[in-house]
């Protein structure tokens, strides 16, 4: 991830699907390239395809190895560095997939009082009901979840070949996501500055 200046949100973008044949990138890249138009945030694509995280925990209260300390290095310092996250999910069994909640569970502070936003996709539901499972699992973990989100519905009928949606309130949609998700990124990293977040 480049450079960026103390005024420049770094933006965290989590594809969280790992499936054949996933929509994920494409929602993503196009989330992505809203995020590149702006002065106020940089993006960071974590695609957990590309960087597969274990499935088998230690024991509790036990160290993980040398292994998965290797393994969850090509994560862990990017969700550490991110001010903000937005998540991609799709909806599967009116809930998000599980290879999700395993990067969500492998880490903890890293979500510590950070803000959250989400661009689902799914059926007639759009996966909303992905992203209101998301939001109780996240505030356990001390994170701040954004009410304005970005929703798919039927989305093999919404984006073209060009990956992009022919309705232009998507566009509309996402950047009201990402200016209320600039705006909590700002004042959170300013309170986490002041002082250290009480968990």
């Amino acid at each position: 991830m480049p450079d960026v200046t103390d005024d420049v949100l770094r933006t965290a973008v989590i594809i969280g699907s790992t499936r054949d044949g996933r929509f994920g990138p494409v929602a993503a890249d196009w989330i992505a390239a809203h995020i590149a138009q702006r002065e106020d945030m940089t993006a960071d694509l974590v695609d957990l395809v590309a960087t597969p995280l274990p499935t088998v925990f230690p024991a509790f209260g036990q160290a993980p190895s040398d292994e998965v300390v290797a393994q969850l290095g090509a994560v862990s310092p990017r969700l550490a560095r991110a001010d903000a996250f937005v998540i991609v999910t799709p909806e599967y069994n009116h809930s998000f997939p599980a290879s999700l909640k395993n990067a969500v569970d492998w880490h903890n502070e890293q979500w510590h009082a950070k803000p959250v936003g989400f661009v689902s996709y799914g059926g007639i539901s759009g996966g909303l009901r992905a992203v209101e499972q998301l939001r109780v699992v996240l505030a356990e973990l001390h994170a701040v979840t954004i009410r304005n989100t970005v929703s798919f519905h039927n989305y093999g009928e919404v984006f073209g070949a060009d990956g992009r949606p022919s309705d232009p309130g998507c566009d509309v949609a996402a950047k009201a996501m990402l200016d209320q998700l600039t705006w909590w990124g700002q004042a959170l990293r300013e309170a986490r500055r002041v002082r250290r977040y009480a968990v």
